[in-house]
């Protein structure tokens, strides 16, 4: 039996574990063999990766300690007592070497797979192997048994209403932060619309990110849903709902790999949307050379499983393509992005025309799923709610039920002009690389950092003009976003 004792130790998303090497009668020798643990005790229980201590002022030879994960998900007070034995590998272990050998999958063992993962079964390495295997085959059946089985695994959201309406950009376009201003649109005309979003994990900012500059984003079912109750809507941070946990477990090995594949995405896109209680949908494809879907056939593919798995989940869908050919706004980080959206919302004469023309069109597409709206009326009916600051309003209610954010966010007090090295015409900006020079500055923990656009395509420049000026918080944040823009400005001058 051994003390449970907190360490203030970050091991996301892994469970560990610490114990001294020497103790309790065990050897170096066979620490080694118990590398990953069962621990349990008080009828619950959790497999964490072991790590070997040789310090007795971290912990004694009576405890052992649990990183934040682990003792969170082991949900025991600490000091309670536990007991260790050496854990099993989960049998499901078996489906993932049959895929990796290049069989499919049937429902029952993608099944098993995730929920194995979903409990935190499976080590980054074996998490890994799944995902390389589906990503060099996995049929269309397998796609939609792995959306239900990441739906059956978690947390489920109902609502009071036939009609719940959502909407969702596939991703990697700067700037994108379309849903800010579709909600509250949507809200103001009187559909129900729980939005729950994404933090950034390789982009420079997600909703939850821009949101949380304005309001509290980390919210309860139970807030999420007197909110949904007074307002028709929210905009919360999805992670606090443990809706489809095991797509959270799985992107936090997909990203670093920089895999993406269109299986996964969609996967992980309706399973999210269906646990959170949505039956409309509007998916937003941006489609440009340096987007996530880079042609028109890929855009025609990835349009096609999503309706096939969303159809047979009993979700509505319109899918879009939209321009992905350059980051959308003016603003590439959190503060910067929360200016743009506002500025559209205020109807500000110098809000970004293409934020603006953008979201438009996705709350056009999703008031059309509304039967009482006459068909075809839905882009005038957003722009009225848009122009006559009813969807403000909306926004100001649905801030103020969430709770606005006591301190405003400011720029980064360090700055630089990226500027052109030739006189001409802005021919392309590609938008990883902006996205990428963003974090460089600290985005989007450093709510401050990143890059406000001064030009876009076809704008005229002169060598020497400013393109884009890069915000940070730290010398050394813009230190490593200026020499990563030295490197490549990410714009074409013709």
């Amino acid at each position: 039996m051994l003390r449970v004792r907190r360490l203030p130790i970050d091991t996301y998303p892994d469970n560990t574990a610490f114990m001294l090497r020497h103790s309790n009668g065990y050897s170096a020798e066979q620490f080694q063999a118990l590398r990953k643990i069962r621990i349990t005790g008080e009828g619950r229980e959790i497999l964490a990766s072991l790590a070997l201590v040789d310090d007795d002022q971290i912990i004694s030879d009576c405890e052992i300690g649990l990183g934040e994960q682990a003792f969170r998900r082991l949900g025991l007070p600490e000091g309670a007592m536990v007991q260790i034995a050496q854990a099993r590998p989960p049998a499901s272990l078996e489906f993932v070497r049959r895929k990796i050998d290049g069989d499919t999958l049937g429902e029952a063992e993608i099944s098993a797979v995730i929920r194995d993962i979903a409990a935190h079964r499976y080590s980054p390495m074996e998490i890994g192997a799944f995902l390389v295997a589906c990503a060099g085959f996995m049929s269309t059946p397998e796609t939609l048994a792995l959306t239900e089985a990441m739906v059956a695994v978690g947390n489920h959201l109902s609502w009071d209403s036939p009609l719940v309406v959502d909407k969702h950009c596939i991703g990697g376009i700067p700037g994108n932060r379309t849903s800010m201003i579709v909600v509250p649109i949507v809200a103001a005309h009187g559909l129900i619309c729980p939005k729950t979003s994404s933090r950034a994990i390789t982009s420079p900012c997600g909703t939850a990110d821009v949101m949380e500059v304005l309001a509290k984003v980390e919210l309860t079912s139970k807030e999420m849903a007197d909110i949904v109750a007074r307002e028709g809507a929210v905009l919360a941070w999805g992670g606090r709902m443990n809706l489809s946990p095991a797509d959270d477990v799985l992107i936090s090995v997909e990203r670093p790999l920089r895999l993406d594949t269109f299986e996964q995405m969609v996967a992980s896109i309706i399973s999210k949307k269906v646990a959170a209680g949505s039956t409309h949908l509007v998916i937003d494809i941006p489609v440009g050379p340096t987007a996530k879907v880079r042609s028109q056939n890929a855009a025609v593919r990835l349009r096609k499983l999503f309706e096939y798995v969303a159809r047979h989940m009993g979700m509505e869908t319109t899918i879009i393509f939209s321009d992905g050919s350059q980051p959308i706004g003016h603003g590439v980080g959190p503060v910067l992005e929360a200016r743009d959206v506002m500025a559209v919302l205020r109807n500000e004469s110098d809000a970004p025309a293409d934020l603006r023309e953008h979201a438009l069109a996705l709350a056009g597409h999703m008031l059309e799923f509304d039967p009482e709206l006459p068909g075809g009326r839905g882009y005038a009916r957003a722009l009225e709610l848009l122009a006559s600051g009813e969807a403000l309003a909306a926004m100001e209610r649905i801030i103020a039920a969430q709770g606005a954010n006591p301190v405003k966010p400011s720029l980064g007090k360090f700055r630089h002009d990226v500027q052109s090295q030739s006189t001409g015409r802005v021919t392309s900006i590609d938008c990883e690389r902006i996205a990428r020079i963003a974090r460089h500055a600290g985005a989007p923990l450093d709510q401050g950092a990143g890059i406000d656009l001064l030009h876009k395509t076809g704008s005229a420049v002169h060598k020497g003009e400013a393109l884009y000026r890069i915000y940070a918080n730290s010398d050394i944040g813009l230190g490593f976003a200026r020499e990563f823009a030295g490197e490549n400005s990410g714009y074409v001058i013709a």
